[in-house]
């Protein structure tokens, strides 16, 4: 029998996979804690917002759940979200692995995704990723312009 947290973890990945960024949102605590290599730290509704986001601007993606275990009040994931970036049009396959913290609510109170930069900034940007995607400039760069919209979603 699954454990309720493993059961969060699936609620959650199957929202994606709708694109339903609300009802990720609702999967997470009111004082969640978010990070990953492009939003290195979110805090509270801009982790939901940045769900909301993303998954509102998505087209053609597709988020498939390769492995997931909880136990406790820790969990993982191993995700993997097809898409077009709509920035440069190119496609991209990212394999992502998350680890999350639950409280006793069973609602995610940490979430951490990890994946490699470089493989999706060459993927996303094309030859500038290629070329200068393992620089500092360019993940900040990225970071930057992610950040400037979802502050710009918000603020909506």
């Amino acid at each position: 029998m699954a454990s309720i947290n493993d059961e969060q973890i699936r609620r959650f990945y199957a929202a994606f996979a709708e694109r339903d960024g609300a009802a990720m949102e609702a999967c997470y605590a009111p004082d969640v804690r978010f990070s990953d290599p492009v939003f290195p730290d979110l805090r509270g509704p801009e982790a939901g917002a940045m769900w909301r986001m993303l998954t509102g601007q998505a087209e053609d993606l597709e988020i498939e759940l390769a492995e997931h275990a909880a136990e406790g009040d820790t969990g993982s994931a191993r995700w993997i979200a097809r898409y077009t970036f709509t920035r440069s049009g190119r496609p991209v396959v990212n394999d992502v692995r998350a680890s999350f913290r639950f409280g006793p609510d069973a609602l995610i109170r940490e979430h951490t995704d990890d994946f490699n930069f470089y493989s999706w900034a060459r993927q996303a940007l094309g030859l500038s990723g290629l070329l200068l995607g393992w620089t500092p400039i360019v993940k900040g760069g990225v970071r930057k312009q992610a950040r400037a919209s979802l502050d710009a979603f918000i603020a909506e």
